[in-house]
């Protein structure tokens, strides 16, 4: 059986699966929801909570979960699966890697923990005017769309308030992206200001940060250049006029 038990703010749907669970399940309680919610918000934070073990869903249902996922995996922002069952987590661990949205679980006892793991945005974007056009955009922890909503427009005034920018941006904390979403908002937001910036210097020791910075130049035509962590002031320094 599922019930939903909620559809809140933020897209979030709060369901509970217990008993032996059916395709019809799916297609009679779940999906409708899932669609509600997507249709209201675009995107859904899904906080399944789990009673039911492995021998409760019947061949349809599973079926019905692969195809569920597939009709709406452009539509999850973020999912929770609360369960105390140890075989499930250990496969929720092993195919979250390959979804296309951040996977967490938690234990019963940990369901607040969870919702408060949906609710709350879990990354920042920071910026330091330092002067004389240069500009440290700081992204801390994981970006979701939220922080994107919350923290651009400071990014945006600034960037109307000059001709000419040089970027310093910071990747030192930085965890990645939380979904599809964030990355798309991030693209948007690169595309949009990339024609004002001069020189861009990004900091960080992730393997693909390097990588990134050649795809922009070639991209957007940016003078750019990657440094290591432990070089910030080098950074600093090239990109002072």
């Amino acid at each position: 059986m599922i019930e939903v038990e909620q559809i809140g703010a933020h897209g979030i749907v709060e369901i509970r699966m217990s008993g032996p669970v059916s395709d019809k399940d799916y297609t009679d309680t779940l999906v409708p929801a899932i669609d509600a919610a997507i249709a209201q918000n675009e995107t859904v934070r899904l906080l399944a909570i789990i009673e039911s073990g492995f021998s409760d869903f019947t061949l349809g249902a599973i079926i019905e979960d692969a195809r569920t996922g597939m009709k709406h995996w452009r539509g999850f922002d973020r999912a929770a699966i609360v369960t105390d069952n140890a075989a499930m987590k250990r496969v929720i661990s092993a195919v979250s890697v390959f979804m296309p949205c951040p996977v967490a679980t938690f234990d019963v006892a940990d369901v607040d923990s969870a919702r408060s793991w949906l609710r709350e945005s879990l990354g920042t974007i920071q910026q330091v005017d330092l002067e004389n056009g240069v500009l440290q955009v700081r992204l801390r922890g994981k970006l979701d769309t939220e922080a994107y909503e919350r923290d651009i427009e400071d990014l945006n005034r600034y960037m109307a308030a000059h001709d000419k920018v040089r970027l310093l941006i910071d990747l030192r904390d930085f965890d990645g992206w939380q979904g599809l979403g964030a990355l798309k908002d991030h693209f948007h937001l690169v595309r949009g200001h990339a024609r004002k910036v001069e020189r861009a210097a990004v900091v960080g020791d992730a393997g693909w940060q390097e990588m990134a910075v050649q795809v922009g130049k070639r991209a957007f035509g940016l003078d750019a250049r990657h440094f290591d962590a432990d070089d910030f002031d080098a950074a600093r320094t090239w990109l002072t006029p």
